[in-house]
């Protein structure tokens, strides 16, 4: 790839950029696992409730809706773009709301991908609902797709039924995995050199790396935020290509890395 990575250490890759651009720039069938947080469109003047507060739920113009078709075709773009870069045993995890998974889940499908599983990811620690119009938000979707029906996507099935998953109190010791997970939203140990409005926790990105992939395969998040991905990655010495438009959160990205490397946990 031409393009000179915004910042690079070991397996900890980030490149600063629109996602289609930089993929394009990428060589086909090389990706072996690619998580995705897509914008979920919310940022409409509304609100929501943070710690506790009162905030509003407008995160940037990268979050704002341009309506039900063009919110389509570009979670289309990127997928079809995504679908390229895998490798033919391949798989992506795509992770939303009710905002955007559904769309996100038929433009799979009509990408060619095969759904495995779609992924409940209850979150006991979730923020109350302050209208009291509607039910408490709880739970994510993540779809899990490999790329192609003959394909022989990566699942270590022991690893999930037999590793140790004990703050996790829906897992029994022993017992196969479920599509239900009860993961904590993250706790402010990993938000402190920023966070991202939308930071997914350690433990739910080391579950979906462990699971679908093996040692030393290639992990791609093109909408990397503060890059989870990417620490949950290295970690698990798999390498990591992060890719996000915003400078500021590739810049939280990098000092979340350091910080990891400096205690010795990388």
């Amino acid at each position: 790839m031409n393009q000179s990575p915004y910042y690079q250490d070991g397996l900890f890759t980030l490149y600063h950029g629109d996602c289609l651009e930089v993929m394009e720039r990428m060589p086909g069938a090389e990706v072996d696992l690619i998580f995705a947080d897509p914008p979920y469109n919310l940022s409409n003047g509304g609100f929501t409730c943070h710690s506790g507060k009162r905030v509003s739920v407008n995160k940037g113009l990268w979050d704002t809706s341009r309506g039900i078709e063009n919110d389509f075709k570009f979670h289309t773009n990127w997928i079809r773009s995504c679908r390229r870069i895998l490798s033919d045993n391949g798989s992506i995890w795509i992770s939303g709301t009710y905002h955007s998974i559904y769309a996100c889940g038929f433009a799979l499908q009509k990408e060619g991908f095969q759904i495995l599983n779609d992924i409940c990811w209850f979150k006991p620690n979730a923020s109350p609902n302050l209208s009291t119009r509607y039910f408490t938000a709880s739970h994510e979707t993540l779809l899990w797709a490999r790329k192609a029906g003959k394909g022989r996507h990566v699942f270590n099935y022991l690893d999930m039924k037999c590793g140790d998953w004990q703050d996790d109190s829906l897992k029994r010791p022993g017992k196969q995995m479920r599509t239900v997970w009860s993961i904590p939203t993250p706790r402010g140990a990993e938000k402190g050199q920023g966070s991202h409005p939308t930071q997914k926790p350690l433990a739910l990105l080391k579950r979906i790396i462990l699971s679908s992939t093996d040692e030393g395969a290639l992990v791609l998040d093109p909408f990397t935020g503060s890059s989870t991905t990417g620490l949950a990655a290295c970690c698990l010495k798999r390498q990591f290509i992060g890719i996000d438009k915003e400078k500021d959160y590739l810049d939280i990205s990098a000092r979340r890395y350091q910080e990891m490397k400096d205690s010795g946990v990388l």
